[in-house]
């Protein structure tokens, strides 16, 4: 057991003694709606009748059924949920999608594609319910729809993105972002920081934090038995024997060093331009990446609609939608629902390894 562990509790029991849909035997799945005025809606709307939507999972959409309604028809798609109060009442909808949506959201005549601070107050307030559903066991996962950094600014909120805000809601000091798709895995150091402080950022403890829970995440989520992680050299050549940097002798080489000697297995510092060539072919379980871009670029490229966000190191299970909230795309119809539903899968592929394990294990 690591920080942030799951607490052991019977299984189909949430905190208070609440019973859980599972105990129905169809775990629960929150799906947040994202920016109301981005592709959040048109997305999650397409997601709900996707063919591969698990069906073993019950999904409670949090969101606003006006602004949800607008939208399906808007681009004439069926979108039919029961509202609900209480997550609890999913139990009755026979796995059908239900919707809760949050009280006091003044939506009406919401500029799409812009950002506001209307936008960024439900954007919250849709994540502030699923978490504390996630939190208290009502729910089994949380999945996100995509938010808009500048609407969250406007309201005064001083996180830059979803990661940073669940490891302040959750108390984690080891939330980790990793991107999964594309047969590759890609964690990362720093997270939505610029480019020109990404150096003074990193540390050898932070390094060694990011490859440990990389490593466990592999373990107990991934189901990877022995993983093997490859660590990206912060400068192009590795340095280049300090010609073209010391970073990546004084404080990468380091930190790979001292998670070897804590039981990982990993390699480091390598250049980047070449690693992920041989993290595709399979010679890695993982890739630590240093900044935003490295790691994300590979990925995208790969799989661009159907890559999935998650938050590693959290005591909830987070995916998310690995993309933007599309406000150029938003009036066209075309948003493309893979990526959410990639992520609703790959949540209740960490549930049903949790499950497994009896509620005990931690990400």
């Amino acid at each position: 057991m690591v920080a942030g562990a799951f607490l052991p509790r019977t299984v189909g029991q949430a905190e208070g003694g609440t019973t859980n849909p599972k105990d129905a035997g169809r775990p629960l799945v929150a799906v947040t709606m994202g920016d109301p005025a981005g592709i959040g809606p048109e997305v999650v709307i397409r997601a709900l009748t996707d063919e591969n939507l698990p069906r073993d999972v019950s999904i409670i959409v949090v969101g606003s059924r006006g602004l949800l309604e607008e939208r399906a028809g808007r681009f004439s798609l069926p979108f039919d949920p029961r509202s609900v109060a209480e997550p609890e009442e999913c139990q009755q909808t026979a796995g059908l999608p239900a919707l809760y949506e949050p009280e006091g959201l003044e939506l009406s005549g919401l500029e799409l594609g812009v950002a506001s601070p209307r936008g960024g107050r439900a954007s919250l307030a849709y994540i502030d319910q699923a978490v504390d559903w996630a939190l208290a066991g009502r729910v089994e996962a949380l999945v996100t729809g995509p938010i808009n950094k500048e609407a969250l600014s406007l309201t005064g909120c001083a996180y830059p993105g979803h990661t940073e805000l669940l490891a302040s809601r959750t108390g984690s000091r080891r939330a980790t972002m990793m991107l999964v798709g594309g047969g590759l895995r890609v964690a990362l150091a720093t997270t939505h920081v610029p480019l020109r402080r990404v150096a003074g950022l990193l540390s050898t403890e932070r390094l060694v934090t990011t490859i440990q829970v990389t490593d466990e995440a592999l373990r107990e989520w991934f189901g990877v038995s022995g993983p093997r992680i490859a660590v990206c050299a912060l400068n192009p050549h590795a340095g280049d024997g300090g010609r073209l940097g010391t970073e990546d002798a004084t404080t990468v080489a380091p930190a790979v060093a001292e998670a070897r000697a804590k039981g990982v297995t990993c390699e480091g510092p390598l250049p980047a331009d070449a690693l992920f060539y041989h993290a595709k072919q399979g010679r890695y379980d993982a890739v630590v990446a240093l900044y935003h871009d490295q790691g994300l670029i590979p990925v995208k490229l790969l799989a661009f609609e159907e890559a999935v966000n998650v938050t590693l190191g959290l005591p909830i299970i987070r995916t998310s939608v690995d993309h933007g909230t599309g406000y150029d795309i938003v009036s066209r119809g075309v948003a493309s629902c893979q990526s959410l539903v990639e992520a609703v899968k790959l949540a209740a592929a960490f549930i049903k390894r949790r499950q497994s394990k009896q509620g005990l294990f931690s990400p």
